[in-house]
């Protein structure tokens, strides 16, 4: 949390303020998610699926293990939603190039396309909410949303905002 100068009331640590914080949230993922959610539903796909396809889109040759450690799921929940996806045509894995027994996966070009539409529409609705609040209201929502991620998923992004400091 930065620092406060004396004087400076710190209002939004209230009740009220806090659980309006926590109902933002909420609307906001709902909204952020719509339209996403209404590409999958006709392809018989949901938002665990969504997520698998924006993790190997961005992170290309990702390892299973890599994708649980960032997914948080179990092994059960992560083979059911890859093997629809690798069944559908959205992904699929190649073995990896020292161990042939990893498995590393990849978008294919169907899961390409799934992935930019996706994504597209979240893209359009940050970068139109970051053009209205301005570039210090931005690095501040990093900064609250780097405090939500947990300490050890913090450091996927150092360097690319400042990092809250640590609490005791």
């Amino acid at each position: 949390m930065a620092e406060l100068k004396p004087g400076v009331h710190q209002l939004f640590l209230r009740e009220e303020e806090l659980r309006q914080a926590i109902e933002l949230l909420f609307y906001a993922y709902r909204d952020f998610t719509a339209e996403g959610d209404t590409v999958l539903a006709k392809l018989g796909l949901g938002r665990a699926h969504h997520r698998v396809i924006y993790f190997v889109g961005r992170y290309p040759g990702i390892r299973v293990g890599e994708l649980l450690a960032i997914l948080r799921i179990t092994k059960q929940s992560l083979s059911r939603v890859l093997g629809e996806l690798i069944r559908q045509g959205f992904v699929t894995y190649k073995p990896g190039p020292k161990d042939r027994r990893e498995r590393r996966l990849e978008l294919t070009q169907p899961g390409v396309d799934l992935e930019r539409r996706l994504t597209e529409s979240q893209r359009a609705r940050i970068a139109a909410a970051y053009r209205a609040a301005g570039a210090a209201a931005v690095e501040g929502y990093k900064r609250v949303l780097l405090g939500l991620v947990n300490e050890t998923d913090r450091t996927r992004f150092a360097g690319a905002v400042t990092p809250p400091p640590r609490t005791r």
